[in-house]
Order: C-alpha cells, then structure tokens, then sequence
C-alpha cells in the first residue's frame, strides 16, 4: 500500500503532467481557409496555427475544388461545408480526418453565386446565401454528416436606389440569432434584413407568413452581421454607407439604437465594409473595410450596447481587399485575409484595449476569402 506522502507525490506529478498537457493543447488551433482558384489555389487550405508564436504551418488542401469560399464546420470537427460560387451554385460537403479533407458530396444550391453558408445551432440544417440569385437555400443534414437535395427555396424580390449594386435582390448572409430561433439574412441589394422564425420540427423550417425586415438606410447595403455577447445587441455591416447599424434584439424583433461609420469624418474614398465580428471578451467590435481602405476599424462596445465611435481606431490588413477576417477562441490574435495580394495578416490583440499589432507573421494563400478556427 502506498504511504500518504507517496500518493501526494504521486498526485502532484499527475496534475504537473496535466498542466503541461492542456498548456500544449492551449498553444495550438487549426485553420480552414477558402479561397477563389483563379490564380491556382487548389481550394481550401488546412493550416496548424502556434496560439503561442502567431505562426502557421501547412497541413493540407484539397485538389481541384472550384472556389470553395465560404466555409462552416460541424461541432464535432469531423465535417466541413463550403459555397462553390459560380452561376451554378453549389455545396460542397467533406469529412475532415487527421487534418485532411476528403469530398463526400456536391449538391445545387439552385441559385447563382452562394456567398455565404451557416450551420443551424441544432445541426440539423444548412443554410445557404446566393448572392446574385438573390435566394435562400436550406438542406437538412443528416446525422451522417451528409445533406439533402436543396428543400426550402425562399427568393428576394425587390431593389434599392444604387443601380450598379442594388439592381435587384442580393442576398449577402445567412445568421442564426444565439439562441437559434431566428435566421437573419442581410440583402444588399433590397436594403433589408429579414428575420424568419425558425421551427426545425417541420419538414420546412421557416414559415414565410411569419417572417418580417428591417429596413436599412437607402444604398446601405446590409451585408454582414454579428450579435453582442449577450445576445441582447445586433450589429449590422452596411457595405455601400461603410456604416454599422446597432439595434436591440428581442424576440425577433430590432428597435434601432445608433449607427456609426467605419472611417474618419473626412474620408472621400469608396467605402467597402466587408465583415463584422465581436470580440470572444464582448468588448470590442472589429469590421473589415475594403475599397480605397484596406484597414480594421475597431470600436469599444459601451455597456448600453452602442458603439463609442469618438475612440474608433484604424488598422491596415497589410494588403488589399480584406474580404473577412476572424478572431481566435481565445481572443488573442485576429487573422485577416487580404483577397487581392493573397496574404493572411496575423495580429495580436490587446485584450485591454482591443488594439491590434502586427507580428510580422504572414500566410500566403492565393486569393483568400473565408478564415475558420477549429
């Protein structure tokens, strides 16, 4: 039997053998990263990423898949779903093993050019965005991991006053509330948001006649969006204005708070705002702009949930057209994929005041568009 001060012995080297093992863990993450193929990407890109250094290391990528750029990952990391956009729209759909991606299925999305691409909170269904089809497509997933054919197909009708950009309906985002109970779907083209109540007990999950919008400030161009910590506050990135409009979110529905621009007072360029993402912390809020900008703005989130756009500070991406960026889980480092000089910037934040620095460590993909963390 062994004495109490061997088992304390004992205890202790276990639990100091525990500890470096999840510090290890800590200091590693994976990346998926979409690209367009154009220029000879072979599509999605899989990268090990040092949460301890800011550096990435090649694991893998696809062969030959056509513009995989939007991607989601299902909860237990053993499948991977993508937008191929082009005319004729497609999902793609692969297993993920030992950091390698294998096709299992391609399915039609039914409409032109699938930009953007959700998993529903309970798994059960995908949700897709065709940008130029100006639609919304659902499959239901299996519990293999596999999908259907498309289900429910739900088509925009309607313009707005830019007649370059906003000809006709284009449907920029598919976004899940955090509970799961609403999907929300920003439409540069129309210049609304709707919101449809999701039932994932029937067959066809949204019942239109219970949907509704918000309606964004004419030649916005509501494209992506995001939600407060809390869940309480939505933020909503208005590419054409480079704008965000703050709402409150309750039970479906958006009462309108404050909106605020994502460059200086006397800026003359072209707007491009791009993507929105709240910090892990809830403290901050970063967007992407693209156009003559090519930067990260950053805002402090007040506690009323407005932004204090009087301490907004810019961040260059270090390239050119910064289609999206992420932030790591543990809220240490924001990754943004400049499209146009096909590079990935890698920033630390300070977790204090939300700033960005640059480290020095570039990934270079040609013509990224979609960053991924898992």
């Amino acid at each position: 039997m062994l004495s109490k001060y061997k088992l304390v012995g004992l205890l202790s080297v276990a639990l100091f053998l525990g500890a470096i093992s999840n510090s290890a863990q800590a200091q590693n993450a994976n990346l998926l990263v979409g690209t367009y193929t154009q220029k000879g990407s072979q599509g999605i890109y899989v990268f090990n990423f040092d949460t301890a250094t800011g550096k990435a290391i090649e694991l893998s990528h696809t062969d030959n898949i056509s513009n995989p750029e939007f991607l989601t990952i299902s909860k237990d990391k053993q499948f991977v779903y993508a937008t191929n956009e082009s005319k004729d729209g497609m999902v793609s759909v692969f297993s993920l093993k030992a950091n390698k991606l294998n096709l299992l299925q391609q399915k039609s999305t039914n409409g032109a050019d699938p930009c953007y691409i959700s998993l529903s909170p309970d798994e059960h269904n995908i949700m897709v965005a065709n940008y130029t089809g100006g639609s919304i497509t659902q499959f239901h997933r299996f519990a293999d991991g596999l999908i259907s054919n498309a289900q429910q197909f739900i088509q925009h009708e309607g313009k707005s006053i830019d007649p370059s950009r906003q000809e006709k309906a284009h449907v920029h985002g598919a976004f899940f509330s955090p509970k799961g109970d609403y999907l929300l779907t920003p439409d540069l083209g129309m210049d609304k948001v709707f919101i449809y109540p999701y039932n994932n007990n029937n067959s066809i999950p949204f019942d239109l006649t219970k949907s509704s919008y918000i309606t964004a400030t004419p030649g916005a161009g509501p494209r992506h969006i995001a939600f407060s910590k809390n869940g309480k506050y939505l933020y909503i990135a208005e590419e054409l204005l480079g704008s965000i409009s703050v709402y409150l979110f309750s039970n479906g529905k958006a009462t309108f708070l404050q909106k605020v621009f994502t460059h200086p007072v006397n800026y003359t360029g072209a707007p491009g705002t791009a993507d929105i993402h709240v910090s892990p912390d809830g403290q901050f809020i970063y967007v992407s702009n693209r156009g003559d900008e090519n930067n990260i703005a950053k805002f402090p989130i007040l506690t009323n949930g407005k932004l204090d756009d009087k301490q907004m500070k810019l961040f260059s991406t270090l390239g050119k057209r910064p289609r999206n960026f992420n932030i790591s889980q543990d809220g240490n480092w924001l990754l943004a994929a400049n499209q146009d000089t096909d590079n990935i910037a890698v920033f630390k934040i300070n977790k204090q005041t939300g700033d960005l620095a640059d480290t020095g460590n570039t990934i270079h993909v040609s013509m990224p568009v979609c960053i991924l963390f898992y």
